[in-house]
């Protein structure tokens, strides 16, 4: 059978939207949401711990640095006052 240009064009399933609908029990339901929470929870935990290691990290160099800055410091100064 011959479908002319015009009917391929607006019968083409790109231009109709499909919808998947998906059911579920309640309890399928509640067993989704759990484990997306989990997910959720785990991946705060996570990035809690990577935050706080970066955050001690750089408190280390903050540190060290200072200790450098005070050491010369110390050094300048008796020659300053001679």
């Amino acid at each position: 059978m011959y479908t002319s240009l015009f009917d391929t064009f607006f019968s083409d399933s790109f231009l109709t939207p499909h919808r998947t609908v998906y059911v579920v029990s309640d309890s399928q339901l509640e067993e989704l949401k759990q484990r997306q929470n989990q997910e959720e929870l785990d991946n705060l935990v996570e990035s809690r711990k990577r935050l706080e290691a970066n955050y001690q990290s750089r408190i280390k160099i903050l540190d060290e640095r200072e200790h450098e800055l005070q050491e010369e410091l110390k050094a300048l100064a008796p020659g300053e006052k001679k």
